[in-house]
């Protein structure tokens, strides 16, 4: 199966400039649903992860938004490390 390679990030990217990036990529996904829900999510819990949690989510952002889609709504059980994190999407999704 064909994988997209990884887009760079910056180095030394200021935790600032990382947190509006990725809640621009969550805004930007091609799947309107997707838009909705990570913009939302990003939009409440970005500012509050921690550097491992922002990199995680980073590496999330960079999967299939197909692929997304069927996780969040359990569809599909996701790849094993976003288990918590899908897990948080789904109960922000739940709350929303």
């Amino acid at each position: 199966m064909f994988e997209m390679p990884r887009p760079e990030r910056p180095a030394n990217e200021p935790r600032e400039v990382r947190v509006k990036r990725l809640a621009m990529r969550s805004m930007r996904r091609g799947i309107k649903e997707m838009d909705l829900i990570l913009s939302a999510y990003a939009g409440d819990r970005l500012e509050a992860m921690d550097a491992d949690g922002l990199t995680l989510y980073d590496d999330f952002l960079d999967e299939n938004d197909h692929d997304l889609y069927q996780w969040v709504t359990g569809q599909f059980p996701p790849k094993p490390p976003y288990d918590a994190l899908v897990k948080d999407i789904q109960t922000h999704i739940a709350q929303g």
